[in-house]
């Protein structure tokens, strides 16, 4: 590592580890956490760099709660099988218990790629690493990231917050700001079959052994039946409104959002498709969602659907767990009904597609016929 860039011994990088690295920062919720850190991999693959992961933080569900580590949610040894590549986490490469400040420059592509914000990306990971970060704003077009090919086109950094160094671009460690962003081809490639962060990366990111067990605990006390996996013959499905309220505009939430009966006509679809294409008959069906109306939930339990008890989770697992399981749910059975543009429900899709070689819908919504078809 070079001098100007990581000063201090907490971290176990040095300037004689011919090694590259590249790291990056989360600063959403946390499915579109899980697609940033999918892309810092991808790029480290595709720049031959190791990637160094950190934590997931919980901006969806308070402040106050721990961050919880990547390796605690995907398994990490499975991944770096199946990539054939090494991946570190931070608390590898930094002790979690140092309180030394590391001094590191970084790309800020944030400010390059949008205009309503002119500072970087902002994120509690760096002050959680206790990572002094100085930015330099990257060029708007395509770029690799390396200083190399791009030393005419930079511009000052950016003081850094807490020792008011100015550092370039780190060159063994590149890092940046945002990744959330990042496309090969287009905007929110997740969508699409050709995702090469998918393909290349995403569908090997399975959860761990220990969040498996307690996934599948958790649907078949939902079911009710001593079943061993419910990919077996079941079904999941996502109604997400709370994080979309907003985008409704002037429609009524009862008119902006699918009914049960839209929601029960995909999944009859699911089904009919599944037992047509596979044989398969579907018995159960789960269905999580943030809803909080009763009354809507009685009208799910009138459909026969199941509904996951998270009464006791909280106090049982932590605040992180009632959002992995029902992730995991999401994604393991063979058919899947989700929430159109809920990245939620576009990577259970995505899952249940590359895991089960399942059946997949998703609900159109925004005015009272926008899933007419």
């Amino acid at each position: 590592m070079s001098s100007t860039a990581l000063r201090h011994s907490g971290l176990e990088i040095t300037s004689d580890n011919d090694q590259k690295y590249i790291t990056s920062w989360i600063s959403a919720g946390w499915t579109n956490d899980v697609m940033t850190y999918i892309n810092l991999i991808y790029l480290g693959i595709i720049t031959d760099r190791i990637p160094i992961v950190a934590m997931f933080t919980p901006s969806h569900i308070g402040g106050s709660v721990t961050p919880i580590p990547f390796g605690e949610v995907f398994d990490v040894p499975r991944l770096r099988e199946a990539l054939r590549r090494p991946i570190l986490e931070w608390w590898e490469v930094k002790n979690n218990s140092s309180q030394e400040v590391d001094e590191l420059g970084c790309w800020n592509v944030w400010e390059a790629v949008q205009y309503r914000e002119h500072y970087p990306r902002r994120s509690v990971v760096p002050d959680i690493l206790s990572l002094d970060i100085s930015y330099t704003k990257a060029p708007s077009w395509p770029f690799w990231g390396s200083q190399e090919g791009h030393k005419d086109n930079l511009v000052p950094p950016l003081e850094s917050p807490r020792n008011h160094v100015l550092l370039p671009p780190d060159e063994q460690l590149l890092c940046y700001d945002y990744l959330y962003y990042l496309c090969a081809q287009q905007p929110f490639e997740f969508n699409f079959d050709f995702s090469p962060a998918w393909r290349f990366v995403g569908q090997h990111m399975r959860w761990t052994p220990q969040l498996d067990n307690l996934v599948d605990q958790y649907a078949r006390r939902a079911i009710g039946v001593p079943m061993k996996r419910l990919h077996q013959n079941g079904l999941a499905s996502i109604s997400d409104t709370g994080d979309f309220a907003n985008w409704c505009g002037d429609v009524p939430i009862t008119d902006c959002f699918a009914p049960l009966s839209v929601i029960a006509r995909r999944i009859q679809e699911v089904k009919d498709e599944l037992l047509d294409r596979m044989g398969i008959v579907v018995e159960n069906v789960i269905m999580t969602s943030d809803e909080r109306n009763e009354t809507w939930w009685d009208g799910v339990r009138s459909e026969g659907w199941f509904q996951v008890d998270h009464t006791e989770t909280v106090e049982r697992y932590g605040a992180w767990y009632p959002v992995l399981i029902d992730a995991g749910i999401q994604s393991g059975g063979v058919g899947f009904v989700g929430t159109d543009r809920s990245t939620m429900s576009i990577m259970a899709r995505r899952r249940v597609e590359s895991w089960h070689n399942g059946v997949v819908r998703m609900i159109k919504w925004g005015r009272p016929s926008s899933d007419d078809h």
